[in-house]
Order: structure tokens, then sequence, then C-alpha cells
């Protein structure tokens, strides 16, 4: 049967115009590669995922965690009368469709001017159990999807990517990201790049669906998310607020622009903070992250990462200065609590600094690293200022995605994997201690555990 909203996908003009935006690269070294014949990878055309199943039958699936023990499932579906159901088990149930448990959730909808989305329906289903696969069935109709989830303690790992966008190269990196196993996914803003044409949001919900199915998908917002408009929309974030549910009501935030969440049986803290709502003193999510961060115990929990979309940093000429009014705001809230690292995205580039605050190297500061180039359509961001403080210790011009692997309670490696087409190359990798475990950093406390802070990197083949 026809999707009923088929009169409203993108026209074959403006798809034409979408696959043509192409931007010439030219081949050049960049500061920190390890391969100066590697050539810079050029945009590349974006994919548009139709939808191959009947209006019943579930589409764009994904799920997210959603507090201790939980998981929220979300899939959409053009027919109206499917309920908010999910069937789920340890055992694979195939035709049969025999599980162990079952959970109701909600629905909703809305319109974008002449858009009206599918039901978009959001099941929370638990208490579960850690590194376990779960098979479930949505609706009770259609495919059965499994998913695993993370372990309940370390090691854990991460995959990290930024503005990711819906192009050969998002389909490319998604496919590396797949190649190795991994935890949770994390995304600092910027999904689908619909950028207020809305059928575009259905396209990147069906092509990340065979990965956001199977691991736990969190993701904050970037610009490409606010789709405002004067009077009709002023608000913005409306589709992504209904389409991507993240778990903000579990972490006490009052906006789904931010919130937090915890894995390996709270020995990692994790916190997504919204760059486009209100962030100084007075705000509700500085209040809200001031309140977070103070109920964590660094004993109990070791690790503290965050993500959000403007960088605070960036030697990039692109977005020069964009996270600037948000740093000022918040960076001293996260140096007193001692984050060990900021993911952000926005700059379609790679760039890793060494600790960091106030604009100057400090070993209690967090390493800010900018992915903002899991495969956007708009390209890469070439330029880079000339920097003669060493903060900025690697930074390359090319598509890709990060792993973090927290590997126990004081070391986590971090490695960047440059998406070189067919393969995916490690270019840029660090080994970090958690601050937690920094008696110089913790003065007042006399440290938390042996060790201390400060980086030991190998960029390529090389020691710093």
């Amino acid at each position: 049967m026809a999707n009923r909203n088929s009169f409203l996908q993108p026209r074959p003009f403006l798809l034409l115009t979408l696959s043509l935006i192409i931007i010439a690269i030219a081949a050049a070294s960049v500061d920190g590669s390890d391969d100066g014949a590697f050539s810079r990878p050029p945009a590349r055309n974006v994919l548009i995922t139709p939808h191959a199943r009947a209006e019943s039958e579930p589409q764009q699936v994904h799920v997210s965690l959603a507090g201790k023990d939980h998981v929220r499932v979300t899939w959409i579906t053009d027919d109206k009368h499917v309920s908010s159901v999910v069937e789920y088990g340890t055992t694979e149930a195939g035709p049969a469709g025999k599980y162990e448990a079952t959970a109701s959730g909600e629905h909703t909808k809305y319109r974008y001017f002449l858009y009206a989305s599918g039901t978009i329906h959001h099941v929370r289903i638990g208490p579960l159990k850690p590194n376990t696969v779960y098979f479930y069935r949505c609706g009770g109709i259609g495919p059965e999807f499994s998913f695993k989830t993370p372990p309940a303690t370390l090691p854990i790992e991460f995959a990290v990517v930024g503005d990711l966008g819906q192009t050969e190269w998002t389909q490319s990196t998604l496919q590396h990201i797949n190649g190795s196993d991994y935890d949770v996914f994390l995304l600092p803003g910027d999904l689908s790049y619909a950028d207020s044409q809305q059928p575009l949001w259905d396209s990147f919900g069906r092509l990340v669906e065979p990965y956001a199915s199977r691991r736990p998908w969190m993701v904050t917002e970037g610009n490409h998310e606010v789709e405002s408009f004067p009077i009709i929309f002023p608000h913005g974030f409306k589709a992504y607020n209904a389409r991507w549910l993240m778990p903000h009501t579990e972490s006490g935030s009052s906006s789904n622009l931010y919130y937090s969440f915890d894995v390996a049986s709270g020995l990692v803290h994790v916190i997504m903070l919204g760059s486009y709502t209100d962030f100084d003193s007075h705000s509700d999510q500085y209040t809200w992250l001031a309140a977070d961060l103070a109920k964590i115990d660094r004993k109990a929990t070791p690790w503290v990462v965050v993500l959000l979309h403007a960088p605070w940093y960036n030697t990039n000429e692109a977005h020069q200065g964009e996270g600037e009014s948000m740093r000022s705001e918040m960076e001293e809230l996260l140096y007193d609590n001692r984050v060990d690292v900021v993911f952000a995205g926005h700059v379609h580039a790679y760039e890793r600094f060494t600790r960091v605050y106030d604009n100057k190297a400090d070993p209690c500061g967090p390493v800010h690293v900018t992915i903002g180039d899991g495969g956007n359509r708009e390209g890469l961001a070439l330029r880079y200022h000339a920097v003669s403080a060493p903060l900025s210790l690697y930074r390359e011009p090319s598509f890709g995605h990060g792993r973090l692997r927290i590997v126990d309670e004081k070391r986590a490696h971090w490695s960047w994997h440059r998406n070189n087409d067919s393969s995916s190359v490690v270019a840029d990798e660090v080994w970090f201690n958690s601050l937690s475990a920094s008696e110089e950093c913790w003065p007042r406390k006399g440290g938390n555990v042996d060790g201390g802070g400060g980086l030991s990197a190998r960029v390529g083949l090389d020691e710093l």
C-alpha cells in the first residue's frame, strides 16, 4: 500500500539539487595526519531511504536508555490504529511470536505546515538484565528486532559521531561503526539535516534503523534540529522532540533538550547538554546541570562525560566563537566537578585538545574533542587557524567516527577512525586517566583513589 504522505515526499528537482551538493576538495596534508598522501574526501550524494513496509508495520525503529534497567523503544506507523505495545524476551520468537513480557506506552504525532507525521510510538520496557540480547516486536506486527543492553560493569565502549546526516558518507560511517561491537551510540547533535523538509526525518529514521534498533542511541540537538518559524513554530524542535524522546524526565530535566544517564551500574555518568536552549546562570538548564553534577559521588562514579553541539574550543575557521557564550556560563561548573571529557559536533572536522580550562592547558580540565564528521551533506570544514599555544593536539578535516572505551575506574582509551571509503583507519588515539583518580585535582578531599590525571597520547605510531 502506498505511503499516505507520498505526495509530500521531496520533489525530484529538490532531490537532484541535494544530490548535486558536492564540494571539490584538493588533496593536502593536515596537522597531525600520519599520511601526507591522504586526500580529503568530498561530500557525497544525499540518500533517500524509501518506506518498504505496510502501513501497519513498524518503521524507523530505534531504542534509547530510559532510566535504571530500562530501554525506550520508538517506532512510527502510518496506520493510526496500531497499538503502542512492545513484546519482548531473551529468546528469539520468530514467526510464532511467543515473548516473555509485554509493555504498553504512548503515542503522538505532529504537523508541520502541510506535513502530517505518522503515529510515533514510545514504549518503555524493563527492568532488563545487563549485557543481554533481547528480541522484540513492535505493535504486534511486522519483523522481529533485537538489541543488546549495556554491561553492568566496565569495560564499556561508546561509538561517538556528530553531524551524521544521510549521505553516502553517512552510510559508510555507520557500516564502519557496525564492523566492531560497541555498547552505546552517542550523537552530539545534527541528526537528519531535514531542515524543515519533514519527509527527510522519515528517510533518516529508515536509514539508521538497522543500527539504532540494535544498540541504544543517545542524542542531543544541534542547530539543524531547531526548525523554528516565526509565530507559527516559534519554539522549534517540533520534529526532534516528537521523534527522539530521550530520558529527560528520568534524569530530573524538564526539557528533552538536555538530560543525563548512567551506564555500567553508575560507574559512568553521561550528560547531554543543549546548545540551542537557554544556558545562562539563571536558566533552567544551568540550574538542572548544577544539581545533576552535585549528585555525583566520584568514588562511586569515576567517569563523567559531557556532550553538546557547538564546541567550546575550536581552531577551525568554521563556526568560530559560536560556543563561547555557553562556555563562559557553564565551563566553571564542569571544571569544578572534574568532568573528564567533552564531545562536540557542529564543525565538520575532527579535533582533539589537551586538558583545558579557561583557554589554558590545565591538568584538571576536561579533554575537549570535536567530532562533527559523521557524513553530513554540507561537506568538510577544511581551514584551520594557525595556533601558537599547543592546546590543539590533533586536527584533521575528514569524515569518520570515534570510540571511547572506558577500561576500568582509572583508564580510558579514545580513538578516532578516519572514514577512508571501504576501510576505517585509526588516525588518532590517546589513553587518559579519570580525574577522580587525581590527588592534584581534588586537594580538599585528599584524592579519591591512587593515581594521577593528565594525558599520555599516541598519534599514529608516535608517542607524545
